[in-house]
């Protein structure tokens, strides 16, 4: 059973930055990592990913704010969330997918208020 724990959310300003960091029980080393959001009252979403080769997509709303990277060795995928405004308030989801396998960690919460 793989586990993943997200970290780093909070309360902050508007134009204010956060990291996120999501750990995984072990090696995340050929696997496709994604980081998803979910604010009230909508559906989960894609905000970014990368897969097992670093290649990086983002949802359309955080292009040029937001950059996720992964350090294999730790088992850590990071989101740097920069610029944040309201609009990105929401619980963080990590997911991990290897194979036909599919993860989520539990989720932090990111309030951006002022």
């Amino acid at each position: 059973q793989v586990q993943l724990v997200e970290s780093g959310g909070g309360l902050v300003q508007p134009g204010g930055s956060l990291r996120l960091s999501c750990t995984a029980s072990g090696t995340i080393f050929g696997w496709n990592m994604g980081w998803y959001r979910q604010a009230p009252g909508k559906q989960r979403e894609l905000v970014a990913s990368i897969t097992k080769r670093d290649i990086t997509n983002y949802a359309d709303s955080v292009k040029g704010r937001f950059t996720i990277s992964r350090d294999n060795v730790k088992g850590t995928v990071y989101l740097q969330m920069n610029s944040l405004n309201p609009d990105d308030t929401a619980v963080y989801y990590c997911n991990a997918a290897y194979m036909d396998e599919n993860w989520w960690g539990q989720g932090t919460q990111v309030t951006v208020s002022s």
